[in-house]
């Protein structure tokens, strides 16, 4: 049909008529909300380069996993800050039953049944190198070894009442060993979040000051086990295999400069794709908004939006709780 006759702007012309052709609706129910816990006495610990967000103690935490609930995001992922004194070369912490992750599990549990808690499985905060595994005599990654501590905070952390399980560490053959080992220890049950597309990216700074390990990594480089940030069949590949060996969902991250990542693989597989909106992406959003560029709420909805029209059955974003107050309005 020729002009007049297709007038697109039609369809733009009201707010209702918008809404009515919105190919993509994003919902609080989309939306994950990551959260830093620490041990400190201090509720509140603010983190200079992640604007608004903060290392939260036991009391904020369950305040926040309320608002959460009350305004439908519906699952939060803990990430913890461990203390300094706790870090060893080989990461026990991780699986200590008593540990911060444990115990905050344990009483979010207890708390808000409905929630669905999900808890990442590395070994990064608990080293004292800052690595997600650990490190032979030669400072190389020992893939195999790192393998069988993550299983063992896998279940730790079931144990603790996690559902969900979330290895972001890029070790290969971990999604078979940890789905194993929960198979044998009676956890069938439990679902398996694969970080199988996590690029080695410069986005993740905020994060790693967040969560203490980035005065362990001292500059070091994750690129060994992070995917190349050129590749993008690797991606595939990775993702292929991990659904093969028991992953319940994909995780691709970051989630913006890997918007062609997230639609690959929705379209290739059925396994619904997650994505992470990282610090890095928060960061240049929040202090976009504080220098007047934009509103901050604006920005996330458009590029929360964007994500999910890639692909994304659900997004991790440190703006979550605040744009799903905003939407249940």
């Amino acid at each position: 049909m020729k002009y007049p006759l297709t007038r697109l702007r039609r369809t733009r012309s009201h707010v209702a008529i918008r809404s009515l052709n919105s190919e993509t609706t994003l919902l609080p129910k989309d939306l994950i909300q990551p959260i830093f816990i620490t041990d400190a006495e201090k509720q509140k610990e603010a983190i200079a380069t992640l604007p608004n967000v903060y290392r939260l103690g036991e009391k904020d935490l369950l305040e926040l996993a309320e608002q959460c609930c009350a305004c439908g995001v519906n699952a939060i992922a803990l990430f913890p800050n461990i203390p300094t004194h706790r870090k060893s070369e080989k990461g026990e912490e991780a699986y200590n039953p008593s540990g911060l992750v444990q115990r905050r599990v344990q009483i979010l549990r207890k708390n808000f049944p409905e929630l669905a808690i999900i808890c990442d499985v590395a070994l990064d905060p608990y080293t004292t190198h800052g690595h997600d595994g650990i490190l032979t005599s030669a400072g190389v990654i020992d893939n195999d070894a790192t393998i069988e501590v993550l299983i063992k905070q896998s279940l730790s952390l079931v144990h603790a009442g996690a559902q969900i399980i979330a290895p972001s560490d890029m070790m290969d053959g971990r999604i078979g060993a940890i789905r194993a080992a929960l198979e044998r220890e009676g956890h069938s049950d439990i679902l398996i979040l694969s970080y199988a597309a996590k690029y080695a990216s410069s986005l993740y700074g905020p994060f790693r000051d967040a969560s203490g390990s980035n005065t362990q990594l001292r500059g070091a480089s994750k690129k060994t086990y992070q995917m190349n940030f050129a590749n993008r069949r690797e991606a595939l590949l990775e993702a292929r295999l991990d659904i093969e060996e028991g992953a319940d969902m994909i995780m691709v991250k970051p989630a913006l400069p890997y918007l062609d990542i997230i639609a690959d693989l929705s379209k290739e597989f059925e396994t619904p794709i997650y994505a992470y909106q990282v610090s890095g992406e928060y960061a240049m959003i929040a202090f976009g908004a504080q220098a007047g560029a934009f509103t901050i709420h604006d920005m996330l909805v458009e590029t929360l939006t964007s994500i999910k029209r890639a692909g994304a059955r659900a997004i991790i974003s440190y703006g979550a709780l605040t744009i799903a107050q905003l939407l249940s309005k």
